[in-house]
């Protein structure tokens, strides 16, 4: 019995003695071995995993930063030039330095402007809005004001405001990330040029119907009449589909436009206060003494 027992403990230690061996071969045979910098490339990364560069999140990024052989047209805008110049000196790759950018909102549709002519009984999600009815007022291009643009923003940088129901941007917190630009389904919110000092000019509008028809669901809409691309110098200014749109790259924000647009869509942000205009005033005529002087 003791035999019995002892030689079926030898057997079993052999045997596992055996597939370690086996295991062991087939894990050096088959081990992965990754490369040391993806793993550094990922430390100097900000980890907010938002998608903002196209990859998953950061681990997926460092992979393909350290795989590529051309990394001047990847970039992290969490982290911004300053981020990609450390991974480029890290790398030894070349990458380009790229304007920051902002989100905007293309809407001013607010309660005042565009009226509300129904309510939407169903679920708080402008996707959901959306896939059912053209929305709740008669611009069928304008927000709807749900929310999902919040509720996809990691950095607390957008946030609905509760009279004009029209999202509001944190200039200070948005890393222009693209998370609130791919969840609008109406496409009003864009990733633009921060611009010198935050300067901004922009039409906030995208509502393509003729003018007319424009103009009577929302007082501030863009009505096509291409004053604003006649008074601008340096060819910023398209209209397309009755509706004007003002190359960030070309502007050069003069703000002739914004005093020229008969309805108000175009939007100027942080620049100083317009000096008021000094109406000139007509010389005054020279008064003659017609008096006489008597002896």
């Amino acid at each position: 019995m003791d035999s019995t027992i002892l030689t079926t403990v030898i057997m079993l230690g052999l045997l596992a003695a055996t597939l370690a061996v086996i295991l062991y071969i087939v894990a050096q045979k088959f081990k992965v071995v990754e490369d040391e910098r993806i793993g550094e490339t990922e430390s100097i990364l900000p980890g907010a995993n938002c998608g903002g560069c196209g990859y998953t999140g950061c681990r997926a990024f460092a992979e393909a930063l350290v795989k590529a052989d051309d990394i001047s047209a990847m970039f992290c805008p969490v982290g911004g030039n300053t981020t990609m110049t450390k991974i480029a000196e890290y790398l030894d790759k070349l990458v380009e330095t790229k304007d920051s950018e902002i989100a905007v909102v293309r809407c001013l549709g607010s309660c005042e402007n565009r009226p509300r002519v129904n309510e939407f009984d169903g679920a708080a999600s402008c996707a959901v809005m959306a896939a059912t009815y053209s929305g709740d007022t008669d611009c069928s291009y304008g927000c709807l004001g749900k929310g999902d643009c919040v509720s996809v923003c990691n950095f607390g940088a957008i946030r609905i405001n509760s009279e004009t129901l029209l999202p509001e941007v944190d200039e200070d917190k948005c890393t222009a990330c693209g998370a609130c630009v791919k969840s609008c389904p109406k496409l009003i919110i864009e990733l633009r040029k921060k611009g010198p000092k935050s300067r901004r000019i922009y039409v906030s509008c995208i509502n393509k119907d003729k003018g007319a028809v424009a103009r009577k669901v929302c007082k501030t809409a863009c009505i096509g009449c291409a004053a604003c691309r006649k008074a601008c110098a340096f060819e910023s200014i398209e209209i397309e589909n009755f509706l004007a749109y003002i190359d960030p790259n070309k502007c050069r924000l003069c703000r002739k436009c914004v005093e020229v647009c008969p309805t108000g869509s175009i939007v100027e942000l942080n620049f100083p206060p317009r000096k008021p205009k000094v109406e000139p005033q007509e010389p005054k005529a020279n008064v003659v003494n017609t008096e006489t002087v008597t002896n």
